[in-house]
Protein backbone atom coordinates (compact mmCIF):
# COMPACT_ATOMS: atom_id res chain seq x y z
CA UNK A 1 0.00 0.00 0.00
CA UNK A 2 1.65 3.41 -1.19
CA UNK A 3 2.42 5.73 1.37
CA UNK A 4 0.13 9.24 1.57
CA UNK A 5 1.73 12.02 -0.18
CA UNK A 6 0.90 14.79 2.09
CA UNK A 7 2.14 14.46 5.57
CA UNK A 8 2.27 16.43 8.58
CA UNK A 9 5.81 18.16 8.84
CA UNK A 10 8.10 20.39 10.95
CA UNK A 11 8.23 23.50 8.84
CA UNK A 12 7.26 26.54 10.11
CA UNK A 13 4.03 28.15 9.33
CA UNK A 14 4.72 31.61 10.02
CA UNK A 15 7.78 31.09 7.75
CA UNK A 16 5.13 29.59 4.83
CA UNK A 17 2.69 31.90 5.66
CA UNK A 18 5.15 34.87 5.42
CA UNK A 19 6.30 33.81 1.90
CA UNK A 20 2.90 34.57 0.29
CA UNK A 21 4.00 36.49 -2.81
CA UNK A 22 0.45 39.00 -2.79
CA UNK A 23 0.03 40.75 -0.36
CA UNK A 24 -3.58 40.71 -0.02
CA UNK A 25 -3.56 37.31 -0.18
CA UNK A 26 -0.83 36.95 2.30
CA UNK A 27 -2.84 39.12 5.05
CA UNK A 28 -5.66 37.00 4.58
CA UNK A 29 -3.78 34.12 4.94
CA UNK A 30 -2.30 34.65 7.89
CA UNK A 31 -6.05 36.66 9.69
CA UNK A 32 -7.83 33.19 8.23
CA UNK A 33 -5.22 31.28 10.46
CA UNK A 34 -5.71 33.00 13.70
CA UNK A 35 -9.36 32.60 12.99
CA UNK A 36 -8.79 28.83 12.95
CA UNK A 37 -6.58 28.62 15.96
CA UNK A 38 -8.76 30.40 17.68
CA UNK A 39 -11.71 28.29 16.62
CA UNK A 40 -10.74 24.89 16.75
CA UNK A 41 -8.09 25.78 19.66
CA UNK A 42 -5.34 23.66 17.90
CA UNK A 43 -2.20 25.02 16.97
CA UNK A 44 -1.63 25.30 13.29
CA UNK A 45 0.99 22.70 11.44
CA UNK A 46 2.17 22.49 8.19
CA UNK A 47 0.96 19.05 5.99
CA UNK A 48 3.36 19.14 3.18
CA UNK A 49 4.66 22.21 1.03
CA UNK A 50 1.58 23.90 1.19
CA UNK A 51 -1.78 23.27 3.79
CA UNK A 52 -2.09 24.48 6.92
CA UNK A 53 -3.73 22.04 9.28
CA UNK A 54 -5.27 22.11 12.47
CA UNK A 55 -5.67 19.03 14.39
CA UNK A 56 -5.49 15.40 13.13
CA UNK A 57 -7.59 12.47 12.63
CA UNK A 58 -7.14 9.25 11.51
CA UNK A 59 -8.85 7.46 8.05
CA UNK A 60 -8.98 4.02 7.15
CA UNK A 61 -10.56 3.05 4.03
CA UNK A 62 -11.87 -0.88 2.89
CA UNK A 63 -9.33 -0.83 0.50
CA UNK A 64 -6.72 -0.74 3.66
CA UNK A 65 -5.66 2.14 2.50
CA UNK A 66 -5.08 4.96 5.22
CA UNK A 67 -3.87 7.86 7.02
CA UNK A 68 -3.79 11.31 8.96
CA UNK A 69 -5.31 14.29 7.93
CA UNK A 70 -6.32 17.56 9.24
CA UNK A 71 -9.66 18.00 10.12
CA UNK A 72 -9.59 21.29 8.87
CA UNK A 73 -6.79 23.46 6.88
CA UNK A 74 -5.76 26.10 4.46
CA UNK A 75 -3.59 27.33 1.37
CA UNK A 76 -3.00 30.28 0.17
CA UNK A 77 -3.78 29.41 -3.44
CA UNK A 78 -3.42 32.39 -6.45
CA UNK A 79 -6.72 32.44 -7.12
CA UNK A 80 -8.02 31.93 -3.64
CA UNK A 81 -7.67 31.10 -0.17
CA UNK A 82 -8.61 27.50 0.11
CA UNK A 83 -10.18 25.94 3.54
CA UNK A 84 -10.44 22.37 3.22
CA UNK A 85 -13.16 20.70 5.27
CA UNK A 86 -12.36 16.68 5.83
CA UNK A 87 -16.24 16.20 6.57
CA UNK A 88 -17.48 18.41 3.87
CA UNK A 89 -20.47 20.78 3.61
CA UNK A 90 -23.33 18.63 3.19
CA UNK A 91 -24.41 19.05 6.58
CA UNK A 92 -23.40 23.60 6.96
CA UNK A 93 -26.06 24.52 4.44
CA UNK A 94 -27.11 27.20 6.61
CA UNK A 95 -23.56 28.30 7.25
CA UNK A 96 -22.59 28.72 3.85
CA UNK A 97 -25.74 30.71 3.24
CA UNK A 98 -24.33 33.15 5.68
CA UNK A 99 -21.13 33.17 4.39
CA UNK A 100 -20.86 35.37 1.39
CA UNK A 101 -18.83 35.15 -1.88
CA UNK A 102 -17.75 32.21 -1.85
CA UNK A 103 -17.33 28.52 -3.89
CA UNK A 104 -17.32 24.96 -2.86
CA UNK A 105 -16.04 21.42 -4.13
CA UNK A 106 -16.26 18.48 -2.45
CA UNK A 107 -14.22 19.55 0.37
CA UNK A 108 -12.89 22.74 0.16
CA UNK A 109 -14.26 26.52 0.41
CA UNK A 110 -12.43 29.02 -1.73
CA UNK A 111 -12.73 32.66 -0.49
CA UNK A 112 -11.34 35.22 -2.62
CA UNK A 113 -11.03 38.12 0.07
CA UNK A 114 -11.73 37.61 3.24
CA UNK A 115 -13.26 40.79 4.27
CA UNK A 116 -16.36 39.92 2.31
CA UNK A 117 -16.75 36.35 4.26
CA UNK A 118 -18.93 37.00 7.54
CA UNK A 119 -16.18 36.01 10.15
CA UNK A 120 -18.77 34.23 12.81
CA UNK A 121 -20.48 31.87 10.29
CA UNK A 122 -16.54 30.94 9.04
CA UNK A 123 -15.36 30.73 12.66
CA UNK A 124 -18.61 28.58 13.35
CA UNK A 125 -17.69 26.50 10.24
CA UNK A 126 -14.41 26.01 11.20
CA UNK A 127 -15.04 25.04 14.66
CA UNK A 128 -18.26 22.88 13.71
CA UNK A 129 -16.06 20.52 11.47
CA UNK A 130 -13.08 20.78 13.57
CA UNK A 131 -15.15 19.21 16.28
CA UNK A 132 -16.59 16.67 14.15
CA UNK A 133 -13.20 14.71 13.17
CA UNK A 134 -10.57 15.90 15.22
CA UNK A 135 -8.72 13.25 17.39
CA UNK A 136 -10.86 10.56 15.41
CA UNK A 137 -11.03 7.58 13.07
CA UNK A 138 -13.10 7.52 10.38
CA UNK A 139 -13.47 4.48 8.56
CA UNK A 140 -15.43 3.82 4.96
Amino acid sequence: MAEPKTTRTTADVGEFLAAVADERRRADAQALCALMAEATGAAPAMWGSAIVGFGTYHYRYASGREGDWPPVGLAPRKQALTLYVAEGFERHAALLARLGPVTTGKGCLYIKRLAEVDAEALRELVKTAFDAFDGRTITG
